[in-house]
């Protein structure tokens, strides 16, 4: 297992680990409404979260299950997260609401899907979006994801049930 510092460039953005230095603003970003809605993330998410947070970020990079990138277009002000979960081969995206509008999740998005395929060995990917989250749709379509044939999952968390589409994005062979 590789426990160096990930970076990953592509397209105007650079995605790296998040460092201690971010706890601020990860609460920031995270402690959102649409974000308490839409994510599992603790609801506030205040300094004690983003503390856990971080703490479980890493814990799952040195277990190889997942990985959290910030997602920058300095390398130093986080803007929102990308996240791997090398298990399930799902992918997740966060853009915080004052960066929203600047296809940050369709460019991280595209990188850490380029990533699974290549360096993860994932021949597919998914995401696993409300069908009301347009804009969350309106991501996957523009990274090229399509929606699956899976059946939708039911979930109930933070006292809400709702379904979760599946996106998929298979790696291409370059034919075509």
């Amino acid at each position: 297992m590789d426990t160096h510092p990930l970076r990953l460039t592509a397209d105007g953005l650079l995605l790296r680990e998040w460092t201690s230095e971010d706890l601020a603003v990860m609460q920031k970003l995270f402690d959102d409404p649409d974000v308490a809605y839409r994510t599992p993330l603790e609801s506030p998410f205040g300094q004690a979260a983003a503390q856990r947070y971080l703490h479980s970020t890493r814990q799952a990079r040195r277990g190889n299950e997942r990985i959290h990138l910030a997602i920058t277009t300095d390398g130093h002000q986080a803007l929102g997260e990308v996240l791997l979960n090398r298990a399930t081969g799902s992918i997740g995206y966060i853009v915080g609401a004052a960066h929203r509008g600047q296809r940050l999740a369709v460019r991280a998005l595209r990188a850490i899907t380029e990533y699974a395929h290549t360096t993860g060995a994932l021949p597919q990917v998914i995401l696993e979006i409300e069908p009301d989250n347009h804009p969350s749709i309106a991501v996957a379509r523009s990274a090229g994801f399509h929606p699956s044939n899976s059946a939708p999952e039911t979930v109930t968390d933070k006292g809400r049930t709702y379904e979760l589409l599946t996106w998929e994005h298979r790696l291409t062979t370059g034919r075509g």
